[in-house]
């Protein structure tokens, strides 16, 4: 396949769930005529030791996400509810993970 096929089939985020992991973690990026192609191509690029237990796929275009510039707005409404951070109660030392 030539360089210039390539650069015309869209790109895809890749994001991998390690064996460890509980969360898909984004490792990068493949151009891919479809979804299902995708999927191959990421697996074959990103899971080679056999490390992934799950792979998603996405269009790059279907991404939306906030800038850096935007932080203060964006996340500002949540500092003065108080409530939504737990401080208020003691968390007893046998609940793992907090």
């Amino acid at each position: 396949m030539s360089g210039q096929i390539r650069s015309e089939w869209p790109l895809y985020e890749v994001f991998i769930r390690g064996k460890r992991g509980l969360n898909h973690v984004h490792v990068g990026s493949v151009h891919a005529a479809d979804g299902q192609m995708a999927l191959r191509h990421a697996r074959d690029v990103y899971t080679r030791r056999n490390e992934g237990v799950s792979i998603w796929v996405v269009p790059s275009t279907e991404i939306i996400a906030s800038s850096p510039g935007e932080k203060d707005p964006l996340f500002a409404p949540s500092g003065d509810k108080a409530y939504r951070h737990p401080t208020f109660y003691e968390i007893p030392d046998n609940v793992p993970h907090m």
